[in-house]
Formats: C-alpha cells, sequence, structure tokens
C-alpha cells in the first residue's frame, strides 16, 4: 500500500525564498537532488497546469533517474501542490506533495506531505532523501548575501 511522508522543520527565511527555491528551476537543481546525486530540470513551468520534468543522477553510478508532474495549486508564498510521476515502470502511479509555508517568529514554518509513495520505495529512505535535501535547502534560502 502506498505510504505518506511527513516533513516539518523551520528555517530561518522568509516564506518568500523558500516558495521561489520550490519554483525556479535552477535553485530545484541545487537542493533537491539527495547526497550523492546530482540533479537537472529539463523542463518547469511554474503556473497551475504548468509541467515539469527532473532527473537525479547518481554520481557514483552514473545511473539516472526521472520523475515528472504538474502544478496542481500555486497560492504565492503559502502553498504548493503538484502531482509527481517516475518514468520507471516499477514506480507506478503518481505522488501528490504539499508544501505549506507558514510565517513564525524566526522564519518560516515549512510542511510537506507527499501522498502515493510507491511501495517499492522504502519509507525510511524517503524520509532520509527528504532530510538530505531540506539540509541543501536550508544552506540554500538561509543566508542573505548582499550583491556589493
Amino acid at each position: 500500500m502506498p505510504s505518506t511522508i511527513r516533513l516539518h522543520r523551520v528555517l530561518k527565511t522568509t516564506p518568500d525564498r523558500l516558495y521561489r527555491a520550490f519554483l525556479d528551476a535552477d535553485a530545484k537543481a541545487k537542493w533537491m537532488p539527495p547526497n550523492g546525486f546530482t540533479g537537472k530540470v529539463h523542463e518547469l513551468d511554474a503556473r497551475v497546469g504548468g509541467r515539469y520534468r527532473m532527473s537525479f543522477t547518481n554520481f557514483t553510478t552514473g545511473t539516472s533517474h526521472s520523475f515528472a508532474g504538474q502544478y496542481l495549486e500555486l497560492l504565492e508564498n503559502q502553498r504548493i501542490r503538484y502531482e509527481d510521476t517516475f518514468d520507471d515502470p516499477s514506480l507506478p502511479g503518481s505522488m501528490q506533495v504539499t508544501v505549506t509555508l507558514t510565517p513564525v517568529s524566526c522564519g518560516t514554518e515549512l510542511n510537506i506531505v507527499q501522498e502515493g509513495v510507491p511501495d517499492p520505495i522504502p519509507a525510511e529512505a524517503c524520509y532520509l532523501g527528504w532530510q538530505e535535501s531540506l539540509s541543501q535547502l536550508a544552506k540554500l534560502v538561509e543566508p542573505e548575501i548582499p550583491d556589493e
């Protein structure tokens, strides 16, 4: 039976920066691949009904896997909801991901719910991958680096 993954984190940044990190192709390629993988965004049309396609490549073996989906809801700086579908036929069905951003006194509370994770993916591996990705996300969005 497909599983549901729930993640929670508070980041020292604004909802705007987090929202942009999920919808900017270059940012997504930088933070989303878990440790040991590189990422490439092949397509990203950040609008409701817009599609995206991305791949992760194992840096050790060179093996890639790709996934694609569609944006279902975009509520600026508050919520992103999208679906993911793997290209690999052994990972059938689609997953739905809901990202909720809530301003708090020390930054932004980030809640992620990923529903419909295919059975062949162990829940603990999914949690580990997300934790690695979210650590990289924090390194991208928390620093405030001026241009001057």
